[in-house]
């Protein structure tokens, strides 16, 4: 095993180096020049990201119980405060996200246009949104835990209100809005729960640690009363987030109107942080607080899978249709961690990689054809098959992979949350039942969306339309593409990493 931390801290200094070399480097030196610079130093640093977390893949091991490559260097500790801690770390629960998100960003990286305007924000931007989600997950602290995500979103919303499409001030400023309120309601949640841990007790040192809360709440839990309190205060903030019903409404016209990179990032990974966060946070910690609630739980979840399954199926865009399909998939994540078996929620970490996966995949292919053809309304696409094979073969990989095809990552997630689920003592089984029918519409609007953008009669105007051709254009959908064709079939290669360590955590 790697000892220590200096593989994890590298991870999070390479886009800080990367943002540096883009802001001061030249763009000329004497004769050559080199006007794609900023690219090419946001595509190394996010392969060096990528080959330095399948490194840490490589030396991890699952056997072992606890957090492996540890950073913890006392920060802040002020008298009367609790003490902040720079404190990082992996387990089976954050490596899997750690992969999801290299992989994901080296892929948004690379499908920028080399003709991109203002190349040098845009790129430091990304590069800010990567710095953000592995600070996030990695952060074993919960201000820095806070902070990384928070730094993540004010790129989000400057690429969406920058370089977005249709109506973007408009998708940017509610994204804004809605996460600026969702992020200050989770903060409440959190110093909450920082204060009220050893209320009264003289031996307790106040902290935002998390894994010395958790140790002291492992003997000494919080009150019914304050584990709802918070518990409530957590999960709307993470709530929304993670665009729960009925707080959903900022997701799909933020995704409509976004840059495809930027799409990619937050839908296919940063949204997951709710979750991440979930799991925790609410799961060891706030166990009383969960089961207060969870009818609550279970009705708006049932909302994000039935109703916003049917409001998907009346899109007539493709990015609006995969930002609905995004909302609606977050339903089955949280009927995982509703269920609070040791099943369902190892499908929850395995679930939330393959939705990222072919979420960044289909958002990046739905970018591709709007940039083709000037279109993104079904009734103006159709044949495009005729013209761009590969465009057509990764959009339905992509969608076989959202509906939860067997042999691709979403489905051994899926078929986990809801085998969990079904053993479950917090969840009837006539709820499973009804999510259950999710799959039925996410297949009639996938299968319907590849219909009508890749078969039937080419229209005249599309005659000169374009494949994706060359290395460059199609190695980041391959990418995406192999990785969940490699969980579809051998999902035991995160399965092994992540069960150990949920079971350590429903022990707490």
């Amino acid at each position: 095993m790697v000892d220590s931390s200096y593989l994890l801290l590298l991870l999070l200094v390479i886009p800080v180096a990367a943002i540096g070399l883009i802001l001061v480097g030249p763009v000329r030196i004497g004769p050559l020049s080199f006007p794609n610079a900023p690219k090419v130093v946001a595509t190394v640093a996010a392969l060096l990201d990528f080959s330095l977390a399948l490194v840490a893949w490589m030396y991890f091991d699952p056997r072992l119980t606890g957090l492996q490559m540890i950073t913890d260097i006392p920060w802040v500790h002020l008298p009367g405060l609790p003490e902040i801690r720079f404190h990082i770390g992996l387990d089976g629960i954050n490596l899997p996200l750690l992969l999801l998100t290299v992989t994901v960003c080296l892929a948004a990286i690379v499908i920028v246009p080399e003709d991109i305007r203002r190349p040098r924000e845009f790129f430091i931007y990304l590069l800010l949104m990567l710095l953000g989600a592995l600070g996030a997950f990695l952060s074993f602290d919960l201000f820095f835990l806070y902070i990384f995500h928070e730094f993540a979103l004010i790129p989000t919303f400057l690429l969406i209100g920058i370089w977005g499409t249709q109506n973007r001030q408009f998708a940017s400023m509610q994204m804004a809005l809605y996460l600026t309120l969702g992020s200050l309601v989770l903060l409440g949640g959190l110093l909450a729960l920082v204060f009220v841990v050893g209320g009264g007790d003289p031996t307790y040192r106040p902290t935002f640690d998390l894994v010395q809360i958790q140790a002291y709440l492992h003997n000494i839990p919080l009150s019914q009363h304050s584990q709802s309190v918070i518990y409530a205060l957590v999960l709307a903030g993470f709530g929304v987030l993670i665009s729960l019903f009925p707080f959903h409404s900022w997701a799909a016209p933020g995704y409509a109107s976004a840059p495809p990179s930027a799409a990619m990032i937050h839908a296919g990974v940063l949204k997951k942080f709710g979750l991440y966060g979930l799991l925790r946070i609410a799961v060891p910690l706030l166990p009383g607080g969960m089961e207060h609630w969870q009818t609550w739980l279970l009705v708006l979840l049932l909302g994000n899978i039935l109703l916003i399954g049917l409001v998907t199926l009346a899109q007539k865009e493709i990015q609006l249709m995969l930002g609905f399909s995004s909302v609606m998939h977050m339903g089955y994540l949280f009927l995982g961690i509703a269920a609070l078996t040791q099943t369902s929620l190892t499908g929850v970490v395995i679930l939330m990689v393959g939705h990222g996966l072919s979420a960044a995949l289909l958002f990046g292919l739905a970018g591709e054809i709007q940039q083709r053809t000037g279109e993104n309304r079904f009734k103006e696409l159709g044949g495009l098959a005729q013209r761009a094979p590969f465009l057509a073969v990764s959009f339905l990989i992509g969608s076989l992979a959202s509906i939860g095809l067997p042999g691709l990552a979403n489905f051994p997630g899926e078929l986990m949350i809801f085998f969990g689920s079904f053993k479950s003592a917090y969840v009837p089984n006539f709820v499973v039942i009804l999510a259950l029918w999710g799959i039925v519409l996410g297949a009639v609007y996938q299968l319907r969306a590849v219909r009508r953008i890749f078969f039937g009669e080419l229209p005249v105007r599309y005659d000169k339309v374009t494949d994706l051709t060359g290395f460059v254009q199609r190695s980041p959908y391959i990418l995406l593409m192999a990785a969940l064709l490699f969980l579809g079939f051998f999902p035991t290669a995160l399965q092994q990493t992540i069960s150990p360590a949920v079971k350590l955590l429903l022990s707490h």
